[in-house]
C-alpha cells in the first residue's frame, strides 16, 4: 500500500520569531504530515525530504545511500545547471563512501576513544577555568561566544592536532567564513585556499619535526601530504565549530529555561544527561544529504536510483513518536538515541571530545557566575542564518552581578 504523498516546495530559510531553538515551523509541519515528503529541487530534480526519526536513522545506516560529493548535484536553493561536481579532495572523508571513507577514518578511530577523551578532562577543566578567570577579571559584561564558547574547543583541537597556539586565530577566522553562512563566493574561496595553504605548511612541518600530537602520528603512515591536509581540515572544522556553537546556543537555551538551568547548577552530576538533551534539542548540524545508489523502498515510497534525499536531523530529533514532548527542554529526559552526531559509518568521530568539553564547560560557567543572564533582550541575540552549515550564535552578550 502506497503511503499518502506530501510535498514540501521550498526549504525554509528562517526560524520563527521568538523560537530560535526550534526548527523552522515549515519543517515541523512537514513532519506532522508525513515522515517523508516529496521535494522539488530548483533544477527540476524530484527528490525527497525526510523529517521523521526512524526513516532518518535507517538511511544514515544504509549503504544503499551515498555521501559521495560528486553525486551531490542538487541543492535546495541552488540550480547547478550543467556544472559537474568534482569528487571530494583527498582526505575529506565525510564526503566519501567505503572503502575510501574507512581508509581515512580507521587511523583516527583509536585516537578519539571514550577513554582517551576522558583523559583530556583535566586539560579541558584547566582551559575552561582560565577563560572563566579572564571573564571574571574583565568584569561584566562579555560576549560569551568570543570569551568562552569559541576558545575552549579551539585550544583543545589545536593541541590535539599540534597546531601552534599563535596560529589559532588564523584558522578560526577562515573556518567561520566557510561555515557561517554569510560569506560571499569570493570570500569563501579565499578562506578555503588560505586554510589549505596553512595546512600544507603544517603537514610539512610535522613531517620534518614530529611532535606529540595526532597529525604527527599520521605522518608515520602511507598517507600523502594532500590526504593529511584534507583529514586535518575535517578535524579542525568539526572539532571547533560544532562544539563552539553548542556551547553558545546551549547557554542561551539554558538562560531561556531558568528551571532547567537551576537544576543543572544544583546538581553537577546532571551534566552528562543535560548535554545529551541539549544536543537533541538544538541539533546544530541541521541536515545531511544522501543519494540513492539503487531503487529503495522507504516509508511506503520508492526512492529511485540517483535521487537526492535531504535528511532533516533537527526535526528527526523533535519527532514525538521517538521523544515525548519533543519541543520541551528537559534535562532529566531519559530517552536517548538522538541523531545530533549522525548515525552509521559517518557518525561524528569527535563526539566523545565534544561531550567532555560540554560536560565540563556548562556546569563550570553556571557555577562561576550564579547571576549570569542575557545583557540584551532575547530577540536581539545575533543568530547564524539558517543557511549556515552549522546553526548557532554570532554573538551572545551576557552580564552578571560582580
Amino acid at each position: 500500500m502506497t503511503a499518502p504523498l506530501h510535498t514540501v516546495t521550498t526549504m525554509p530559510t528562517e526560524r520563527q520569531p521568538g523560537c530560535p531553538f526550534d526548527p523552522p515551523k515549515e519543517l515541523i509541519e512537514a513532519r506532522e504530515q508525513s515522515p517523508i515528503s516529496r521535494f522539488p529541487f530548483p533544477d527540476g530534480h524530484q527528490g525527497w525530504l525526510v523529517t521523521g526519526y526512524d526513516l532518518t536513522r535507517s538511511i544514515l545506516a544504509d549503504p544503499r545511500f551515498s555521501s559521495r560529493k560528486e553525486l551531490m548535484r542538487h541543492h535546495p536553493t541552488i540550480d547547478y545547471g550543467d556544472i559537474e561536481v568534482p569528487p571530494a579532495p583527498p582526505g575529506e572523508f565525510l564526503l566519501m563512501d567505503d572503502p575510501q571513507h574507512s581508509r581515512y577514518r580507521k587511523p583516527l578511530v583509536g585516537k578519539f576513544t571514550v577513554r582517551r577523551m576522558r583523559l583530556l578532562t583535566e586539560r579541558v577543566e584547566q582551559v575552561t577555568a582560565e577563560h572563566l578567570d579572564a571573564m571574571e577579571k574583565a568584569g561584566p559584561t562579555a560576549d560569551l561566544v568570543t570569551a568562552f564558547a569559541k576558545p575552549i574547543p579551539a585550544i583543545i583541537i589545536c593541541e590535539l592536532l599540534g597546531v601552534p597556539y599563535e596560529d589559532r586565530g588564523r584558522f578560526q577566522e577562515n573556518i567561520d567564513k566557510f561555515l557561517g553562512g554569510e560569506a560571499g563566493d569570493e570570500e569563501l574561496i579565499a578562506a578555503y585556499i588560505a586554510t589549505q595553504q596553512y595546512l600544507a605548511e603544517l603537514v610539512a612541518a610535522k613531517r620534518a619535526n614530529p611532535t606529540d600530537d595526532v597529525l604527527s602520528d599520521l605522518t608515520d603512515s602511507d598517507l600523502t601530504d594532500e590526504e593529511l591536509q584534507g583529514m586535518a581540515l575535517i578535524l579542525l572544522s568539526a572539532g571547533f565549530d560544532t562544539t563552539a556553537n553548542m556551547l553558545a546556543l546551549g547557554t542561551f537555551a539554558l538562560l531561556q529555561n531558568p528551571e532547567q538551568l537551576a537544576a543543572l547548577r544544583a546538581d553537577p552530576g546532571l551534566a552528562e544527561q543535560a548535554v545529551e538533551e541539549l544536543l537533541r534539542y538544538l541539533s546544530v548540524a541541521k541536515q545531511f544529504y544522501r543519494i540513492a545508489l539503487e531503487d529503495v523502498e522507504l516509508g511506503g515510497h520508492t526512492i529511485t536510483a540517483g535521487t537526492t534525499v535531504i535528511l532533516s536531523l533537527n526535526t528527526a530529533n523533535r519527532d514525538p513518536e521517538r521523544f515525548p514532548n519533543p519541543h520541551t527542554l528537559d534535562l532529566h529526559r531519559q530517552d536517548g538515541g538522538h541523531l545530533a552526531f549522525s548515525h552509521g559509518i559517518h557518525q561524528c568521530l569527535g563526539q566523545q571530545l565534544a561531550r567532555v568539553e560540554m560536560r565540563v564547560a556548562f556546569p563550570a560557567l553556571l557555577n562561576r557566575f550564579p547571576t549570569l543572564r542575557l545583557a540584551v533582550p532575547a530577540d536581539e541575540v545575533a543568530l547564524r542564518p539558517e543557511a549556515a552549515d552549522i546553526y548557532g550564535i554570532k554573538s551572545l552578550p551576557v552580564t552578571w552581578d560582580a
